[in-house]
Formats: structure tokens, sequence, C-alpha cells
């Protein structure tokens, strides 16, 4: 197997609407448990309808002639944000996850081909949050080399470098299933969160 050319961003704006798709499908999945957590912290939101929804991108994915009305789809996510006034840590994450989505969406229905690129970065964006907010460092330039050297940091740079790769090679049923599954990462989220 030679090994692919250009940096990350690159990488990823080479890939086809398909293989960008099953990216950000695959990084969806993996921050999903942030918003379950919200939600079973606050008893609002609706995880089990994320859940259905990304059901709905696997499925078009796998199987080209589905129609699904990802407009439709778009208007449901809208209704599953958390509250506009409520400004906490999880809150913050939870909308993420539903911004997340919403830009796989788009791409779903032929628009926004710099969604793979934002939610590379959504996720990446939660992870410094995280990091940031556990940290407690006041000075900027040591609180960036922490971000970066952070183990939850180096974990969501291999966990995208891997789906990365894997969404690069031909996307058959079982190497869609198992894109899914590497997303699903054990139930442990980008920030190394899990439901009990």
């Amino acid at each position: 197997m030679s090994q692919p050319k250009g940096g990350f961003h690159e990488r990823l704006q080479a890939l086809s609407p398909r293989q960008q798709q099953a990216f950000m499908a695959a990084l969806c999945e993996r921050m999903l448990p942030n918003y379950s957590l919200y939600a079973q912290m606050t008893g609002t939101g609706n995880p089990a309808g994320l859940h259905v929804m990304l059901d709905l991108v696997w499925e078009q994915l796998a199987v080209r002639e589905a129609r699904i009305d990802f407009e439709r789809q778009a208007e449901k996510l809208a209704e599953l944000e958390p509250p506009e006034d409520d400004d906490s840590f999880g809150a913050r994450r939870a909308v993420e996850v539903v911004v997340a989505v919403s830009s796989l969406f788009d791409t779903l229905r032929g628009e926004s081909p710099e969604a793979v690129l934002e939610v590379s970065r959504i996720s990446k964006g939660g992870v410094r949050a995280f990091v940031e907010l556990t940290e407690g460092e006041e000075d900027a330039s040591k609180l960036a080399k922490l971000v970066r050297e952070h183990p939850l940091m180096a974990d969501e740079n291999d966990f995208q470098d891997a789906v990365l790769e894997a969404a690069e090679g031909p996307l058959d049923r079982d190497s869609l299933k198992a894109l899914r599954r590497l997303g699903r990462n054990d139930g442990v989220s980008n920030l190394g969160l899990a439901l009990e």
C-alpha cells in the first residue's frame, strides 16, 4: 500500500463526496456520547433521535438508491439542539454534535464542500475546550502546548488519521460497517467520556 500524498487537509479535500460523508459520519458517531451525556444530565435532548439520523446517513452511504429526505431530517435535527440559554460546557459539546451532523446533512443535500474540514475542526475544538477546562492553565502559550501534547488530543489526531485512511479505501458495505464501528469507538467519545 503506497503512502498517501499530501497533508491531512489536502487528503480530506481529495476524498470523493461519499468518502467525505463517511469520514464525517464516523466523527459524528464518536462525538455522540457527549450529546447523550448532556441529555442524561439535564433531561433535555433526544439521543435516540440523533442515533436514528446517523442510521439514515449510514444507510444512504451503503444503499446508493436509498431516497432519504435529508431536508426533513435537518428540520428534525434543529429541534434536538440544547436550549440557547444553556451556556454550560455540556451544552456547548452537545451543540457541537448537532452542528457536525447538520454539516453532514448539508453535504448529503449537495451543499457545503467545506463541511468535511468543519466537522474535523469541530471534533478537535471540543477536545481543545475539554483540555482547557480540565487543565486550568492561565498562560496562553503554556496552555497551547498542553493542548498539543495532551493524550486526548493525540488520541483525536490518531483517530482522525485512522478514519481518513479507512475512508480513502473503497467503501463497500463491509468497509462502511468497519468505519462505523471505528467511529463508535466502544462508546467512548472524543473527550474520553462514556455513558455509564
